[in-house]
């Protein structure tokens, strides 16, 4: 990758490409055994690095608005988010690079059988504080409470916990907590669809912007992202269709 000084200054101004990663998403990023990253969200970050020729920086986060957070205030150069109006107001997204399904969860016993049965006064839905499901549903929903946890990991304690009506999130993530836990099912479909791409702070300028755009439409083209989907036994995420930059 031939940069000009100035649109490589703009992307890794410190000299290294600092990246910020969300942990509360663990279909993209995750700490192994040693404690080290992992993900496709890392390989992503490592591979734009060796192409930029500048060494990489990761910084971890529990939830998605502290990763945005840190991107929008320029504590790192790139990140890894869902696709969000609230978010591209200071964030320079790409096109998404993955796509993930966001299901609800509610108790075998629960009489809501369908999605469109949700958004009733009485339902109260958890969702992790600042994530694409919280930002979704927070313009969709009209007539159900929406709860907030701490985290996307602490939306099934939540659920749990407070005896809330449902649990909204990543399917996976639902999936492998209520196989942890007796008595809860997936509702049959869902609710959303999560355009997962990367960004940088639009301060940045355009060039830049361009740079990243350009750069993940080559590594959805060349089976870079379903290399590393498949390398990391990633479920429940597709790579997603080619766009033009």
């Amino acid at each position: 990758m031939t940069l000009s000084s100035t649109v490589l200054q703009a992307i890794a101004p410190t000299g290294v490409l600092r990246a910020s990663l969300n942990l509360g998403n663990p279909i993209l990023a995750h700490r192994d055994s040693q404690g080290e990253p992992g993900g496709v969200s890392v390989d992503l970050a490592r591979e734009l690095a060796s192409r930029l020729n500048v060494d990489v920086a990761f910084t971890a986060f529990d939830t998605a608005a502290k990763s945005v957070e840190a991107v929008t205030n320029e504590a790192a150069d790139i990140g890894f988010f869902a696709i969000d109006p609230t978010r591209g107001a200071s964030i320079a997204f790409t096109a998404p690079y993955v796509l993930i399904e966001g299901f609800y969860l509610v108790r075998n016993d629960s009489p809501l059988t369908r999605n469109d049965e949700v958004d009733r006064s009485g339902n109260r839905i958890v969702v992790g504080k600042g994530s694409a499901y919280d930002l979704f549903l927070t313009r969709e929903i009209r007539h159900a409470q929406i709860v907030r946890a701490a985290s996307s990991q602490a939306v099934v304690e939540t659920f749990m916990r407070d005896a809330l009506e449902v649990a909204a999130g990543v399917k996976q993530q639902l999936e492998a907590d209520a196989a942890r836990t007796p008595g809860l099912r997936l509702l049959n479909e869902r609710f959303m669809v999560i355009q997962q791409a990367m960004g940088l702070p639009k301060s940045r300028g355009e060039a830049a912007a361009t740079v990243l755009r350009e750069f993940v439409e080559d590594v959805k083209g060349s089976g870079f992202v379903a290399d590393a989907l498949a390398r990391h036994g990633t479920k429940g995420a597709s790579v997603a269709p080619a766009a033009d930059v």
